[in-house]
């Protein structure tokens, strides 16, 4: 869309329809995310199927973020990582990342990244597979954030994610946090992404909360390039209104703020 800061949107059942998704391309969405802790191989071969079908016929280029689970632990209906493995790509990860090679999906996002030798090291792998694509990392654990300048020299983009991240560092510091990551990424020149809980009251309800509102202008003018929608657009009753809302508030913010030079596209 015209403006500047994208929107990272999940697929998921609330959205696998074509005029849902049409809908919400309409209405400022950029890129789709598929969330691999949950996939099931044809599950993702239909959501990648029903973007390009759908972009297609409006003319869009929906760029496709693979989210990759990394060394996830599921614990009830939370989730933690093992903290034992060296690296953020698992041996499931990589059977992922050659499904995405083979569709030429575009940019891969890794859970739990710790350092920029990760990076290196999954770069390695996705290279060995015959892949090109670009690296989201995920920045969810206290040493990633205590790393956080080596991973942005590795990566090809930061996504500031606040759920997971939440788990690991105390509350009242994820604003400082984040503010600390954007500005380092928009420094070296990488995109960097916000992410979990952007728009949380749009699963259920037409429109965002007021703190809501303000958490994603907050983020815009911190210097943002793509805020995120998970469950508001996967699971929630409203994925197009949410896309709408969230392009609202961009606009708003971009209006009040001024051009954005630093702006970095994925």
């Amino acid at each position: 869309m015209d403006s500047q800061t994208q929107i990272l949107a999940t697929i998921g059942p609330a959205c696998m329809r074509e005029d849902i998704l049409s809908a919400m391309m309409a209405g400022g969405m950029d890129a789709a995310r598929l969330n691999f802790a949950w996939r099931k191989d044809h599950e993702a071969k239909e959501q990648v199927d029903l973007v390009r079908k759908v972009a297609e016929k409006l003319g869009r280029n929906i760029i496709i973020v693979a989210d990759m689970p990394g060394p996830r632990i599921q614990v009830g209906a939370a989730h933690t990582y093992d903290a034992s493995k060296a690296y953020s790509l698992t041996e499931k990860d990589i059977e992922n990342v050659r499904f995405c090679v083979e569709e030429g999906i575009t940019h891969i996002a890794l859970s739990f990244v710790g350092s920029g030798e990760d990076v290196t090291h999954s770069r390695g792998i996705i290279r060995d597979l015959g892949g090109t694509q670009k690296i989201i990392a995920k920045i969810e654990r206290k040493v990633a954030v205590e790393n956080i300048d080596g991973i942005i020299a590795a990566t090809d983009a930061v996504m500031v994610a606040r759920g997971d991240l939440g788990s690991e560092v105390p509350l009242p510091e994820i604003p400082f946090i984040q503010a600390r990551i954007i500005e380092k990424a928009n420094a070296a020149g990488k995109p960097v992404i916000v992410a979990t809980q952007m728009l949380a009251s749009m699963v259920e309800h037409p429109e965002p909360t007021r703190a809501e509102v303000t958490d994603v202008t907050e983020a815009i003018l911190q210097g943002a390039d793509v805020v995120m929608l998970s469950e508001e657009t996967a699971a929630g009753k409203y994925s197009a209104e949410a896309v709408a809302m969230m392009e609202q508030i961009i606009r708003a913010a971009e209006n009040h703020a001024g051009k954005k030079t630093h702006t970095n596209s994925l």
